[in-house]
Order: C-alpha cells, then structure tokens, then sequence
C-alpha cells in the first residue's frame, strides 16, 4: 500500500506540490486569525452571535462570489497565475487592518477584502491544478492541495494558541505576526509555480456566453446544485469555536478547536482524495453527509469539550470526503478551456448558500441557542441525504 501511495504521489506533477504549500502558508497566516476573530469580536469588540455569522457569511460568500469573475477572466486570458497572484498579495496585505480594528465595521471592511483576494486567488489557482494534474491522478492532487493546505489551517490556530499564552491574551500582537506567513506564500508563488502551455487562442470570446455556458452541460449543472446544497447544510466555523468557548474552555485556548478539526481534515483530504478516483462520487458525497449529520447531532447534545471535540473531529472528516471531491467532479464535468468560469460559478451559488447558512445560523443561535442551531443543520443535512439518495437510485434505475 504504501508502494503505491508513494507512486501516486510521484506522478503529481511539482507546480502543484508548490501551489499546495502556497496555500499552506496563507491559511497559517488567515487561521492565526479567524480561530481567534470569533472570540475577537464578541469579548472585545462586544458583538453578538448574529453579527458574527453575518460577517462571516458576507465574507465568505463575497469570496465565492468574485471567484465567478476571477475564473472567468483566466479563462478569456488563457492564464491563471497572474490572477492567483494578485489574489494571494491582496489577501496578505489585508491582515494588517485585522490588527487595528477597533470596530466591527473595520472587521466586516477586512474580511471583505482578505475574501476579495481569497476570491480572485481561487477558480484560477484550482483551473491552474486541473491544468497541470493528469487526469488519472486529478483526485489525487486535489486532495494533496486541500491536505497542504489543511495543514496550515490547523498550524495557524496551533501558533495562535502559543502566542495567546505567551502574550496574555493579546489579540492584536498575534494578528499582527500573521501577516509575515502570507507574504511567505506570495513570494513562494511568485518563484516557484510555472504556467503550463495552452493551446494557442485565436480569437478570445466571452466564456459566460449563453453557447459557453450551454457546453457546461447538465453533469456540471448537476454538480453546482449539489455544491450549493452542501453549503446550505454546513454553515461557517466560526460557530464551532463560540461552541467551544461555551464549554468553559480558556479563551487562549479556543482556536485548539480548529487545530484538532483541521488535523483531521488534513490526514483524511488526501485518502478520500485517492479514494475518489476509484469510488462512485455520488456514493462518497452520501456518506459525508451521513458524518456531517452525526457531528451536528453531537455538537447540539452538550457543550462538554469532550463531546465538543468529538463533533469537530466528525465535522473534519467530512470536510476531507467532500472539499475536493466537489473541486475533482469540477474538473471532470467541465470543459477544459472553461474551467475557470465553471469554478467560479460552482462558487458564485456556494457563496450565495454560504451567506444564508450563516445568518441563519446566527440568528437561530441569538434566539434559540446553540444546541437548536446545530440541530437544524442536522435537519438540514438529512434533507440533503434524501435528495442525493434519490438521484442515486433515479441514476442507477
């Protein structure tokens, strides 16, 4: 077996090796804050759990959402380096702002921008992968970059967790030191990744017009929908850690939270990843629900850190079964000269669900609690089981 994970891997060309360590890097330098921002803005800032899903929501959603826009113009381009580029400068020269917010406008006016560059970066950097990856190996690369970078976002919140105990609990000084990992990112991306050759265009069109949009075809409408649905029914993280902070736990020690999800997600990204090569994609998207719906059920049972953390872990694996699974039938169900564009409105409808799911969230959490909120996103999700169960069974009839 591991003969021939290591030969897999060998065959996973090294521009995308680079670009996974590129987004290692930036989520050290984004998770140093956002596994603290939550905390940030409730403790300091005085905000309450509806602003906290709002701004997340609105920043998570701006991202997917400029993602159309960026995909599009690297496939009108024919180039994807130069927009990844401009996006991974603009997310680490917002982290500064992180540091001198005194309000939650100057947190939302942040967040907004480091998800504008996260946004620019996306569609292009993942078409760049697709580029780049054989196609008999493309699972493989999509769940090592998602697994690279998963490192990063538990390596960030880890780091936050030393320099909150070290500092005694200040915030600022921690942002503040984030900003030296994205400008790491930025120049290893600006050496270290190369621009594959493209077949030579002759004429540049439109890639979102209506005959562009027709050669998408139902497979990749399919897949949107399907992307959508798992947002609605997964809302932002942000919620994982106030969870955590209800449990009693240190507030130094909160951002641990996100440390033991995305350790997880990082060891299972690429194994899923590999798996989804061989495994009926629908069937694997089916049992990432099935785990999404138990680490909801847990989480709403009790705020003991011990169930906390097992209903993270939960949460992980399913992001591991599923993140790059949705990146992958992408790809595949995707013409390559609109790869772009189809990432970017594979995002624009994430990014829309994303927005809901959070307010949502924020607001049943306000008014109900935190248990009913994680109890609706199990209700939510079990929704979604059913509909993906039943165009299994309507495909294979």
């Amino acid at each position: 077996m591991s003969t021939q994970v290591k030969s897999t891997l060998s065959q996973i060309p090294t521009g995308v090796w680079v670009l996974g360590f590129v987004s290692m890097l930036m989520d050290v330098s984004s998770e140093m804050i956002h596994s603290l921002l939550p905390l940030f803005m409730v403790t300091i800032l005085g905000t309450g759990a509806f602003a906290v899903g709002l701004i997340e929501g609105l920043a998570e959603s701006t991202a997917l959402i400029i993602k159309v826009f960026s995909g599009t113009l690297s496939d009108y381009l024919g180039k994807r380096k130069g927009l990844a580029l401009f996006g991974y400068t603009l997310g680490a020269l917002t982290k500064p702002l992180f540091a001198l917010a005194s309000t939650a406008g100057v947190v939302l006016t942040a967040r907004l921008m480091d998800r504008v560059g996260k946004g620019v970066r996306g569609a292009p950097r993942d078409a760049l992968i697709a580029d780049i990856a054989p196609a008999h190996v493309r699972g493989a690369a999509f769940g090592l970059r998602q697994s690279l970078d998963t490192v990063g976002a538990f390596l960030g919140p880890l780091l936050a967790v030393g320099l909150m105990l070290l500092w005694a609990n200040d915030f600022r000084r921690v942002f503040w030191v984030a900003v030296i990992p994205g400008l790491m990112a930025v120049s290893l991306l600006a050496v270290g990744v190369h621009e594959p050759n493209h077949h030579p265009v002759s004429t540049r069109n439109n890639p979102i017009r209506r005959e562009n949009l027709k050669r998408l075809g139902a497979s990749y409408w399919w897949v949107v929908a399907i992307g959508a649905v798992f947002t609605l029914a997964r809302f932002s993280e942000a919620f994982l850690v106030l969870r955590a902070q209800q449990g009693g736990i240190p507030i130094a020690l909160v951002p641990l939270v996100m440390v033991a999800m995305n350790l997880v997600y990082a060891t299972s990204a690429y194994p899923f990843g590999k798996l989804s090569d061989r495994m009926s994609h629908t069937k694997l998207l089916a049992l990432g629900l099935v785990v999404l719906i138990a680490a909801d059920l847990i989480l709403a049972m009790n705020d003991h850190w011990g169930v906390v953390l097992a209903g993270v872990a939960l949460w992980g694996v399913h992001m591991g079964m599923t993140q790059g699974l949705l990146a992958t039938m992408v790809a595949d169900t995707a013409p390559a000269d609109l790869r772009g564009s189809a990432y970017g409105l594979f995002n624009l409808m994430s990014g829309l669900a994303m927005l809901v799911a959070s307010m949502l969230a924020g607001l049943l959490w306000d008014r109900f609690g935190a248990s009913f909120t994680f109890y609706a996103g199990a209700v939510f999700s079990a929704i979604a089981l059913v509909g993906l169960a039943w165009s299994i069974n309507r495909s294979d009839g």
